[in-house]
């Protein structure tokens, strides 16, 4: 019988878990990857296909917190460090990210978030010179890290300047803080359910919110969560379930929802009654959204094309849902990575394209049909200020303002202009993991 001390050594528990955080983190901060793109479809990293559902969700759960307290581990890492972070090793960088990550906000020992840091390093041949260091930084950081962190609590360091400036401008500072401070907390799960929310609530041991969605603490895989394979919900933000109830009743009427993938709303329209035209350019999305229709049994057309050039049937349609793309800044609690990709300047180009989208649904539109416009997005220019431009280019249109009764009563979410307007900080909750609201804006047109 062969020696053992010829077996190659077992890799460490939980090392490659966080072997594959520190390349999707450096995927995002140096190659400008998308979470997304890294975690799904042919983009992903291959390996995640090795890892078992609990290390791929402390993976995940790795990767958002750095993401999300950026800014604040910049700042305690900077006043751990003579010289800065490694600039010439990325690995170095992410090591101690990672590492400091798990000390200040993650239940992790702090003996094993050192070691385990250090030994990331010490497998890269850029990095490895620097293990001294990365084990001196983290255990200094067990140390003295959380005092750190206090000293910058109020700050809002973990929003890039431009974006807290911009919502300081907008919405008041008192405002952009809680908005700031609501990202820093992972966030529940949400569910849109068939119906009884009440029983799915209490199956699944979470919550029926005042709009009906169901929000529960997630601690495993969506797929293995009773009533997924049986098509009894879907995973959609609460903000993101409510645009597509604006249209009231629908039963039998010719909807179109344009840029529709994955397909949350176009699901909720056929729950509705409606017959659903599903419109988005990605071969790949339609396919995923028509394998969402498939497993929940629900029925739409779908097509394969770019809205603003797509034909449309003669007759038009009695509604039109755009959920344009846009840059998703109200979508940072759940993606985190979108604070630190997108820039100032992408926000021109994309109220260029949704303009484009918003004449090409008014053409679309039936005299009489109902235009409902949202944005997962908290820049005005995408919302508020893109439905007044086109309202003055449009005198057919009008808006149908929004009551609160039409959404559970939340006052708080509809603008004096009667469009909704929901914020990170809206929904707040003892437990700040079951309170909160992605960003979204919706606004109700009728064309006479």
């Amino acid at each position: 019988m062969p020696s053992q001390r010829f077996a190659p050594p077992s890799e460490v528990p939980g090392l490659a878990a966080r072997r594959i955080a520190a390349d999707i983190v450096d995927g995002v901060l140096h190659k400008h990857r998308t979470l997304d793109d890294q975690l799904d479809g042919s983009g992903a990293h291959p390996g995640l296909k090795t890892l078992a559902d609990r290390d791929r969700a402390l993976m995940r759960r790795l990767v958002a917190t750095v993401l999300r307290r950026l800014g604040t581990l910049g700042h305690v890492l900077s006043r751990l460090l003579d010289k800065g972070i490694p600039s010439d090793a990325p690995r170095a960088q992410s090591a101690l990210l990672i590492g400091a990550a798990q000390i200040l906000w993650m239940d992790v020992p702090d003996h094993a978030a050192v070691d385990l840091s250090v030994r990331l390093v010490q497998s890269d041949r850029r990095a490895a010179r620097y293990a001294g260091l990365v084990n001196a930084v983290l255990r200094r950081c067990a140390r003295e890290g959380k005092a750190l962190v206090e000293e910058v609590a109020t700050q809002s360091l973990d929003l890039p300047p431009w974006l807290l400036a911009r919502w300081s401008a907008h919405y008041g500072e008192a405002t952009a803080r809680d908005m700031a401070l609501a990202l820093g907390h992972e966030p529940s799960l949400d569910l849109t359910v068939k119906s009884d929310a009440a029983q799915w609530a209490s199956r699944l041991h979470g919550e029926t919110l005042p709009t009906g969605t169901v929000r529960m603490l997630l601690h495993g895989s969506v797929t293995m969560l009773p009533g997924f394979a049986e098509g009894q919900w879907w995973v959609q933000d609460a903000a993101a379930a409510l645009p597509a109830r604006l249209f009231g009743d629908i039963k039998g009427k010719s909807i179109a929802d344009l840029c529709a993938a994955p397909g949350g709303k176009t699901a909720q329209l056929a729950l509705s009654g409606a017959q659903v035209t599903a419109i988005d350019r990605s071969p790949a999305r339609v396919a995923r959204l028509r394998e969402n229709l498939t497993r929940l049994s629900l029925q739409a057309e779908t097509v394969v094309a770019d809205a603003v050039e797509w034909a449309g049937p003669l007759e038009g349609f009695d509604g039109i849902l755009i959920d344009a793309p846009c840059t998703s800044t109200g979508t940072i609690r759940r993606h985190p990575d979108v604070a630190w990709l997108r820039q100032e300047s992408d926000i021109a180009a994309l109220a260029a394209l949704q303009q484009r989208l918003l004449k090409k649904s008014v053409s679309l539109l039936k005299p009489g049909g109902t235009l409902v416009y949202c944005t997962c997005s908290l820049e005005p220019e995408e919302g508020e200020q893109a439905i007044a431009a086109l309202l003055q280019a449009e005198p057919g249109l009008r808006r149908v303002p929004i009551e609160a009764s039409e959404v559970s009563g939340l006052s708080e979410i509809v603008t004096a202009e009667g469009d909704l307007r929901t914020l990170p900080s809206h929904l707040p909750n003892a437990d700040p993991k079951l309170g909160g609201l992605d960003g979204f804006y919706a606004t109700r047109l009728v064309k006479s």
